[in-house]
């Protein structure tokens, strides 16, 4: 008889569904099924564009957020309360200003229920193994932001956690201290006869999650859910300039441009609204995302394609403009919808649209806008609504409920701010914050 061998698990996410309500009432579903295990001595990364749900499946898993549906189990029992084998870090320091490093680590121990014996032993040891002996009575004004961020690890790590949970805790430092800070987490993390086992990080830099993870969890947005898993065999310790770790890389970025860039364009349909003169379709059934994205970053990236020539590969608009990857699939996703841009594979090239904007002048352009807004299905149908009216306006409860019927998975009043900035570039509507109307605005 084959005997079957089943790996244990710390904790496991099954069939996770994560709904928080909007402001207007709608709800909104951040995690959709989701399932996820988390193994003894391994390192897992969530890796995903913004919104995608990361952080709230690490705090589903920490039994900070219980899910809706679905189940998180703990060595195989239903989870009731907070994880009891999970230490976290948050991406803020979140460090008490009035106590000193010792205290902002004991205060955790002293919860447990320690002898105060225990608690300054513990407090002492995790410290020392954060490389802050020495400033056990500095206080956190007195530290750097890597060091305020080495307290936070020591406090997670004196509670001798299983599972060590990071939330961006890398983002608030610069390059070199955050660089110094993944290299003692694994250090400590590899210490074989002492915890964390595991480690559950979210992050949005893929070279990061290269260098950390053993398993890169990557995730899709609206609603989120797990695109893929893709195992991480490189050995330790990792180089960034292997071959194999910059294959890795890119591997990465053509699954999450693949997700959030799709080749395949928009089918084209007709509505009756649509005039005549219209070249490109009003996008139909359920509207369009708007990407948090300004105009002057839309604006930036087309000033940038134009003078090299109407185009560029996506990697190198991040690494040329210093910019975090996400934020420019952000970007170019807002000038995509727009018509701006076209983003055949990896490269980003300029349509005839986008060439017409650049060469504009600062007038002409606001009009160029203002007919790629029309071309889109929120606007139309807020546009459309407005002229309906005598007063030309619309309130903007109405647009909100609009909003949460077109895009239901998306942050009303996040859209709702997006649409107001794009259309008063556009000089599409103007927009009264005190009565809270959108009234369109007469062309001249």
């Amino acid at each position: 008889m084959e005997t079957l061998i089943t790996t244990p698990t710390l904790c496991e996410a099954r069939g996770v569904w994560q709904v928080f309500p909007q402001p207007n009432g709608q709800p909104l579903t951040v995690l959709q099924d989701v399932s996820l295990a988390v193994r003894p001595a391994e390192v897992i990364a969530l890796l995903g564009p913004s919104g995608c749900g990361k952080s709230t499946l690490l705090r589903a898993l920490a039994g900070l957020t219980p899910p809706v549906r679905g189940e998180v189990f703990y060595h195989g029992r239903p989870l009731t309360g907070l994880n009891p084998g999970v230490g976290i870090v948050f991406q803020s320091f979140a460090l008490f200003p009035w106590m000193t490093v010792s205290e902002n680590v004991s205060v955790v121990l002293r919860s447990l229920g320690l002898s105060p014996e225990e608690v300054a032993k513990r407090a002492e040891a995790t410290i020392k193994t954060v490389g802050l002996a020495g400033f056990e009575g500095a206080y956190p004004r007195e530290l750097s932001g890597g060091m305020k961020q080495r307290v936070g690890i020591a406090r997670a790590l004196s509670i001798n956690p299983e599972m060590l949970f990071l939330d961006e805790p890398f983002s608030q430092v610069d390059a070199l201290t955050a660089e110094s800070l993944r290299a003692e987490v694994l250090d400590i993390w590899a210490a074989r006869d002492r915890n964390p086992s595991s480690i559950v990080m979210v992050s949005h830099d893929i070279k990061e999650v290269v260098y950390m993870a053993d398993r890169i969890v990557v995730l899709a947005a609206n609603p989120g859910k797990i695109r893929t898993i893709v195992e991480n065999k490189l050995p330790r310790p990792r180089d960034y300039r292997a071959p194999d770790f910059l294959a890795l890389v890119d591997r990465l970025h053509e699954i999450i441009t693949g997700a959030e860039m799709p080749d395949e364009a928009v089918p084209a349909t007709t509505t009756p609204e649509a005039p005549a003169a219209q070249t490109v379709p009003v996008r139909a059934l359920n509207a369009e995302p708007l990407p948090n994205a300004s105009t002057s970053e839309i604006t930036g990236l087309l000033e940038y394609l134009d003078a090299r020539g109407g185009q560029d590969n996506i990697f190198r608009v991040a690494a040329e403009t210093d910019q975090e990857f996400g934020k420019v699939i952000t970007v170019v996703k807002a000038a995509e919808l727009l018509a701006f841009v076209d983003t055949p594979k990896q490269t980003v090239v300029m349509t005839e649209r986008g060439r017409a904007f650049v060469k504009a002048s600062p007038a002409e352009r606001k009009a160029v806008w203002r007919l790629a807004l029309l071309d889109l299905r929120l606007f139309r149908e807020v546009h459309d609504y407005a002229l309906r009216r005598e007063n030309r306006a619309v309130d903007r409860a109405d647009v909100l409920e609009t909003i949460a019927l077109r895009v239901p998975h998306e942050n009303s009043e996040k859209v709702f701010k997006t649409l107001v900035r794009w259309a008063r570039y556009g000089k599409l509507f103007d927009y009264d914050e005190n009565s809270g109307l959108l009234t369109v605005r007469d062309l001249k």
